[in-house]
């Protein structure tokens, strides 16, 4: 069963475009949030594999998501207006089966204050997840969200990547880095790129997703570089070009020129 689902998320190429919309619940409806609906068709009509996202929006937009693979956010975060929380985990095996998700993704933080209980919560879910046939994506960010480029480096990446992947994560997401190919080399899973915050323009991001992508990446859980882009179906089309047809970033930027 764990194969069929992770076919929904992966082409027979072995690699993928996930879509993650699950940023509403620690930053509000900001741009290309505020009707997920919409964003969910334009991302779709460009060539997204599957979609990442909250208990809610994959409860009412099912309709909408039926054609893509699924992934429901297991753990949960402050909002911006609170305080920082411990590492609470809201949905799990039960609810991801109930909505018909492929997966469940959760996050661990190596080297942060939260690293064993994080740790503890991939290995929790990652075991529920397999008695039930269930695909599991471990984020996993060195140092934690608020981590910087010193603490993101090549080792620390890979030894995260790692971790994820011996604790049980069918695929593992994670920053990039330079010398990228430190990080895949050591995995035998999965390893794409999260997205992180929008670049300072849509150059800059093809430009670091074509570099991972020649340093052994199977694709990317991108959100804000796609639902903050302007048009983002171009832009999900263009992501899509690198990732699956091994398109220039010259020839991704010529996409978003086109549409």
């Amino acid at each position: 069963m764990k194969t069929r689902r992770l076919g929904r998320i992966f082409r027979p190429n072995g690699r993928t475009l996930i879509v993650a919309m699950e940023h509403t619940v620690i930053f509000g409806p900001g741009k290309g949030l505020e009707r997920p609906g919409e964003t969910i068709a334009q991302v779709i009509a460009g060539g997204a594999d599957a979609i990442m996202t909250s208990f809610g929006i994959a409860s009412h937009f099912a309709r909408e998501l039926v054609s893509v693979g699924l992934i429901l956010r297991s753990d949960g975060a402050a909002t911006k207006l609170g305080q920082d929380v411990p590492a609470p985990v809201w949905f799990g095996v039960e609810e991801a089966l109930r909505l018909g998700a492929d997966a469940l993704c959760i996050s661990a933080y190596p080297g942060d204050h939260k690293e064993q209980a994080t740790f503890e919560n991939l290995a929790a879910v990652a075991r529920q997840a397999q008695t039930w046939g269930l695909a599991v994506q471990a984020e996993m960010v060195p140092g934690g969200m608020g981590s910087g480029p010193d603490f993101r480096t090549a080792e620390n990446v890979a030894l995260a990547a790692r971790v994820g992947i011996e604790l049980g994560a069918d695929w593992v997401k994670v920053p990039y880095t330079p010398n990228f190919e430190q990080v895949t080399g050591v995995c035998f899973k999965p390893v794409v790129i999260m997205g992180g915050a929008q670049r300072g323009s849509e150059f800059e991001f093809l430009s670091e997703l074509k570099a991972a992508m020649n340093s052994g990446a199977a694709g990317g859980t991108i959100g804000r570089n796609i639902f903050e882009s302007d048009n983002p179906r171009a832009m999900t089309a263009a992501i899509a070009a690198i990732i699956h047809n091994d398109a220039s970033v010259e020839e991704a930027m010529a996409i978003l020129r086109r549409k």
